[in-house]
């Protein structure tokens, strides 16, 4: 069985309080991606209360996103029609959810192969990128970078480089 993990493609992220014009960019991409995705299809959700900015993460990346139940914390319109099941909410960058959920799939059948797209290269699909590798280091884990943007490009950039050394395989 073949996974794709679609991280956070949340209005926070594309268009909203941390969005950027690459981020926006992808979107069709991301969306093409899914539709033509013949697998499984996980999303994850970054949730935050209201009392982010008083959280470690909050200090250090003091914008309020992705709020729980917020305009921000939802999928555009032209993702969540896509959506076929309840997306994983994650506290943090990387989810250990996911993770769970990741294992119970391949006890059903063995997972093949997992693609990872989403939102922020740099922070949220790297990690989860990294669990991946960690929990299933025989099963080729891939990144299609033009599914993907960062903080910045260059912070993109090296986060695609980063996965590289470590065994991941960056799609063009």
């Amino acid at each position: 069985m073949e996974i794709l993990i679609v991280v956070d493609m949340q209005n926070d992220f594309i268009d909203g309080a941390l969005g950027t014009e690459e981020a926006k960019n992808i979107v069709p991409n991301v969306i093409e991606k899914i539709k033509g995705f013949q697998g499984k299809v996980f999303f994850t959700k970054d949730t935050h209360e209201e009392t982010y900015l008083s959280t470690l993460e909050g200090k250090n990346l003091p914008v309020k996103h992705c709020i729980l139940g917020t305009f921000g914390w939802e999928f555009p319109e032209e993702i969540a029609c896509l959506v076929k099941e309840e997306p994983i909410h994650k506290p943090t960058f990387g989810s250990k959810d996911l993770m769970e959920q990741l294992k119970k799939a391949d006890q059903e059948e063995p997972i093949e192969r997992i693609v990872l797209v989403g939102l922020c290269t740099d922070i949220c699909v790297i990690s989860n990128a990294m669990l991946c590798k960690a929990f299933f280091p025989e099963v080729p884990i891939l990144v299609d970078a033009s599914c993907c943007a960062g903080v910045t490009p260059e912070s993109h950039k090296r986060a695609l480089e980063a996965m590289k050394v470590c065994q991941i395989e960056i799609l063009e």
